[in-house]
């Protein structure tokens, strides 16, 4: 009677969830493309070679965002990793140059090392604090004096947001302090500015009033605005001259390019403004899923469209909660011991909110009652568990 009472719970939690809707928050790089974007791309008209310079659209993709950033030059790229590795290659050109980074940044942890593979550049890591932040101390500090057994600080990077700290955002002062101070080093402030975009909503200020604080800025299409590909780097019309030179070098010189730029420009002109919808269902999503027994959000870190879970208290295997999610099309992202990330973007609003949260209540409740048999001795074993519960994984 258990398991049958069970699998009827379970199918009418199904049929309440709507498994046809599915809810996609591993990264908010899933989206499809908008109607918009795919009649700008149908819609293109010159079919330029971008490598002789006569691709007429992305040079106005990249003007478009030369301009709204307050830089002279724009330059598209491929994908983001290669807009960071373009960037600090052109700022560090000189093999043995150290660039200093977060150690939480994605520059450190997700571009496979590239700037030493490739360049010859090493990365001086140091510690960032849990809002996304490097201490200004230790970044002085870190800074090379002229000794031949060291290698040379060429560059300071920062990112904004912070991914790794779960999308926090640097204050205008905190970036400006750092500007400030590599100013009186002489040196250049790149930023990685992938999500930046939601880092403007949040602070409410313009592209420009954050740019203003870097020589280089590269910012991703394909996140938070929907784009299907794309970065742009932006810069002083020399420094975009180097770029557009590296660019080629890793392969990143594209041809017809046009039908990529044309959803970009769409993106970057329209997609703005729903940013700010996306970090509202990031916040709602934390504090019901906060409120659950047994699962930890910090409400107050979320400031923008991340937010990271900690499931630890309801179950070990991280992997394990991400499969149960998915049987009930929630798909997430573990990011760490016990820890899932969900970002929200475009195309997640208030029912699929709803659907998420529904699927947690739902997990935590099967943990729930898996603990306590197992606690009353009933259960040994994950076998056991799932025999008895009549839990059948979807093929």
């Amino acid at each position: 009677e258990r398991e049958t009472a069970h699998k009827d719970s379970k199918t009418d939690l199904r049929v309440r969830l709507g498994r046809e809707m599915r809810v996609d928050l591993r990264s908010d790089t899933v989206t499809k493309p908008t109607k918009e974007m795919l009649e700008a791309i149908a819609k293109v008209q010159t079919f330029g070679d971008d490598g002789w310079g006569d691709d007429d659209t992305v040079k106005e993709l990249e003007r478009e965002a030369a301009n709204l950033f307050g830089k002279e030059a724009g330059l598209f790229t491929p994908t983001g990793i290669m807009a960071n590795l373009i960037s600090v290659l052109c700022h560090c050109e000189l093999r043995s140059s150290e660039a200093i980074v977060g150690s939480l940044s994605h520059i450190c942890l997700y571009e496979q090392g590239g700037l030493a593979t490739l360049g010859g550049v090493h990365p001086r890591q140091l510690p960032n604090n849990s809002d996304g932040t490097i201490d200004l101390k230790d970044i002085e500090y870190a800074i090379r004096r002229d000794d031949p057994h060291f290698p040379r600080t060429r560059l300071i990077c920062l990112e904004n947001t912070q991914n790794h700290c779960g999308g926090r955002v640097l204050s205008l002062e905190y970036m400006r302090s750092v500007k400030a101070l590599a100013d009186a080093h002489g040196l250049p402030l790149h930023l990685d500015g992938a999500r930046v975009m939601n880092a403007v909503t949040r602070l409410g200020v313009t592209p420009a009033q954050v740019a203003e604080h870097f020589d280089t800025v590269s910012f991703c299409l394909s996140k938070a605005l929907g784009a299907p590909v794309g970065s742009v780097i932006v810069g002083t019309k020399d420094f975009i001259r180097k770029c557009h030179r590296m660019r080629k070098a890793l392969g990143g010189q594209l041809r017809q390019v046009g039908v990529l730029a044309a959803p970009g420009l769409i993106a970057l002109k329209k997609m703005p403004s729903h940013l700010a919808e996306d970090h509202e269902c990031a916040k709602r999503l934390g504090k019901a899923l906060h409120e659950l027994e047994g699962l930890t959000v910090a409400v107050e870190a979320i400031e923008t469209n991340m937010v990271i879970v900690d499931v630890s208290r309801v179950c070990a295997d991280t992997d394990e909660v991400v499969e149960a999610l998915k049987e009930d099309g929630v798909l997430c992202a573990a990011c760490g011991r016990g820890l899932l990330r969900l970002a929200t973007h475009h195309q997640v609003r208030w029912p699929h909110i709803e659907k998420t949260i529904l699927a947690f209540k739902a997990f935590v409740a099967k943990q729930k009652g898996e603990n306590k048999m197992r606690a009353n001795g009933e259960l040994k074993g994950l076998g056991s568990i799932m025999a008895r519960l009549g839990v059948v994984r979807d093929s």
